[in-house]
This record gives structure tokens, sequence and C-alpha cells, in this order.
């Protein structure tokens, strides 16, 4: 088997495959076992205070951050980051990270709503959507799969100590989504918690996998890096 298979398997496949069935096993514990215990039985009292304190401010911030954690948005923001980073890099490995990053996640959590049939809390949903897929946030999952990647790698291509700083606070953004998933009554608090570990951990295995210039699969090859 070639080099960049084993690789492959081994760096994202492998890694890829453990969590979705962590995430699994999460939404079976969550559902199947634990649903009659503390924390879990009084999590939704998050979604009934969001639902009591409603108002038009509230409103449309929760809208605006619902619809930038939406598939379209996600897919469109991401396509045009790569496509910058690749114009301004001159490199593929940037931009290839953030959308595998993306995508893997989009995979598990595409997957794991297949097994694990929630059904979202009992308040009014102000969102249009299917009543069992409230495991995990898709939203969430993907805003902090982007976000967080975008932060990791504007945070690798600056030395100013303040910059990675500032590239840090798109931290806030998958935040934003979160509450405002939660403040429209689309998810159960540990549907978001859990989208944290699903997006942040899919950032983590494909920087290991292609940011890592130590890695040699994610080097270009001897002769053609010294062609000129």
């Amino acid at each position: 088997m070639p080099d960049a298979a084993v690789q492959f398997l081994k760096r994202i496949f492998a890694p890829v495959a453990v969590l979705f069935v962590v995430m699994v096993g999460l939404g079976l514990l969550i559902t199947k076992v634990l649903e009659n215990t503390w924390p879990f039985t009084v999590e939704d009292a998050v979604n009934r205070d969001f639902e009591r304190d409603r108002e038009s401010v509230g409103n449309t911030l929760s809208f605006i951050f619902s619809t930038i954690g939406s598939t379209p948005v996600i897919i469109g923001v991401t396509a045009v980051v790569a496509i910058i980073l690749r114009l301004t890099l001159k490199r593929w490995r940037e931009p290839l990270f953030l959308c595998a990053g993306v995508t893997a996640q989009a995979l598990i959590f595409f997957f794991t709503t297949l097994v694990i049939d929630r059904m979202r809390p009992e308040v009014s949903h102000m969102d249009a959507s299917p009543p069992t897929s409230s495991f995990p946030s898709g939203h969430t999952s993907a805003a902090v799969a982007l976000y967080l990647g975008m932060a990791v790698v504007l945070a690798t291509l600056t030395n100013r100590t303040w910059l990675k700083a500032l590239c840090w606070l798109l931290i806030l953004v998958p935040v934003g989504v979160a509450v405002g998933r939660l403040y429209r009554g689309m998810h159960h608090p540990t549907d978001v918690t859990a989208s944290f570990l699903n997006g942040g951990l899919c950032v983590w295995i494909m920087a290991r996998a292609i940011l890592d210039r130590s890695v040699a699969w994610t080097r270009r090859p001897h002769k053609l890096a010294h062609a000129h």
C-alpha cells in the first residue's frame, strides 16, 4: 500500500472513525442510559429560561448566529476563506486543512444523527427542523470546525502576540451559535456541548495530519522542492 494511503488511514480515517464511535457512545449514554439521571433531567431548564425571556433583540441576535452556523453559510465561508488562503499563501496546506476539518465534522454529525434520534427540547421551536435530529448540534459543530480552524491558521501565520490573541477571538463565533441554538429551542445543552467536542477534535485531527510539517506526506518531494 502506498505510504500516502497508509498515512491517510492512520492520521485521518482512523481518528475520525474513533471520534464517530465516541459521539455515538455519548449520544446513547445521554439518551438511553443517563436520561433519568441528574443533570440530564434538569438541563432543559436552560431552554425554558431562554424561552421565558425571549424578546426582540435576543430573537434577532439568535437568528443571526443561527444563520452563521447554517449549512449554506458554512459552506460559503469555508470556500471563500479556502480560496483566499490558496491565493495569498500559494500553497494547499492551509485551505485543505480548513476544508478537511469542516467536512469531517459534517460527516460525523450526519451519521451520528442517523443513530441517535433525540427529540428536541420541549419548548417552542423558532426554526423549522426535523424533530429527532437534536444530538448533536450541526450548526454548532460546523461553526467550531470553521472558526476554530481559521483561528489556528491565522495564529500560525503571525509572530505578533497581540495578533495571535485577536485570532483566537474567532472562538466567540461558535459560542454565539451555540447560545443562539439554545435560545431558539433547537437543542439541549448537552447537544451543543458534544458539538464542541466534535468540531474541536476534527480540527485537532486535521492539524496533526495536514498542518504538521514534520509529517513526511505533507512535504513536497525533495526533487520538486529543490528543482529551482
